[in-house]
């Protein structure tokens, strides 16, 4: 199983992090599309590292055409000498209208419909093939020498790989039929995954002609760890309120339902309304949180990761909203590469 690490902190110290994880021993770092711009870190990353995988988790795609998703994921593609991984997500209505000023329809089929576009582009410059995509949402029939990338930029590896993140079996199925791999929310349970995520990306890959063989899932990654009491109990809070965020949100509501806990979200909501988030913290009793984490010491996470997903998963990075010194991390690392 691969081990996967967030690329977070200041841009300029993108380079000298990426580098720190990939001694480290990590598979992949990954950066998130939250209060920075997930693609520029990336590149910086490029040039200090020259094994780990490096990938968005994820970039908006509602806030971007595919032209602009086929270019970056290119030059990323080149920069990285093979190594890139285009992460996508949705993001919800009101961020995409609001924040982004984009427009928002039909997600799960718009979602599609760009990722086809993207792989009808690369197509169009890496063999050569006339670009004709009209679809529902996005028309590309135009592309010139001009404004074509030499096919040589890619050398032996080809155009990246694209993953795609989810929740609903909708958006879920998209992955299975047209990405190379999925990223499990946060915000998943393992009833939620074998009983809902799986069966949505099996037909999704069926609807292609496809099995789940070489279809990478990304897994569920909420992690309560720490070497203290004290620890143990900083780490629990912070984890405790991500859960009550995400349980805040009318799109995620379906993974409370499969567990009973429906009611959970009107109450998270409301008081999201009202900004108390420290109260919301409260609501998520022990249940919920072992339910949605792992929690145990260090020595203890790797093998109960293992018994919920090491089936069903084929790489995991940690969800860890705390602060915590890299050593609390190693015998994990190490436990979850043995699995």
């Amino acid at each position: 199983m691969k081990v996967d690490a967030s690329l977070s902190g200041s841009i300029t110290d993108a380079a000298a992090n990426a580098a720190e994880l990939e001694a480290a021993g990590y598979s992949g770092a990954w950066t998130a599309e939250t209060a920075h711009d997930p693609f520029l870190p990336l590149a910086l990353a490029s040039q200090t590292t020259s094994e780990i995988e490096l990938g968005t988790s994820i970039a908006v795609a509602f806030a971007r055409n595919p032209m602009l998703l086929a270019n970056i994921g290119w030059d990323m593609q080149t920069l990285t000498q093979g190594r890139f991984v285009l992460g996508l997500g949705s993001q919800i209505k009101p961020h995409i209208t609001k924040r982004f000023s984009m427009e928002w329809s039909k997600p799960a089929a718009r979602m599609r419909e760009m990722i086809q576009a993207v792989r009808a582009i690369w197509d169009t410059w890496e063999n050569g093939t006339p670009l004709e995509f009209r679809g529902e949402f996005y028309r590309h029939t135009l592309m010139t020498p001009f404004f074509t990338p030499s096919a040589k930029d890619l050398g032996d590896f080809g155009v990246p790989r694209i993953f795609l993140a989810g929740v609903g079996p909708l958006m879920t199925e998209v992955a299975g039929e047209v990405c190379d791999g999925f990223f499990c929310h946060g915000f998943t349970t393992e009833r939620f995954l074998r009983e809902v995520t799986i069966p949505a990306l099996e037909a999704g890959r069926a609807k292609a002609g496809k099995t789940m063989e070489g279809f990478e899932i990304v897994g569920p990654s909420f992690v309560v760890t720490g070497t203290t009491d004290e620890q143990m109990e900083q780490a629990a809070d912070a984890v405790r309120k991500q859960i009550a965020f995400y349980g805040s949100t009318p799109a995620y509501r379906g993974v409370l339902e499969l567990h009973g806990w429906g009611g959970l979200q009107d109450e998270l909501n409301a008081l999201s309304k009202q900004g108390k988030w420290d109260e919301m913290g409260g609501l998520i009793d022990d249940e919920i949180l072992n339910t949605f984490a792992v929690v145990g010491a260090p020595e203890e996470v790797a093998p109960e990761l293992g018994r919920r997903y090491g089936d069903v998963i084929s790489r995991i990075s940690f969800y860890a909203p705390y602060e915590s010194e890299a050593d609390r991390w190693r015998s994990v690392i190490d436990g979850i590469k043995s699995l």
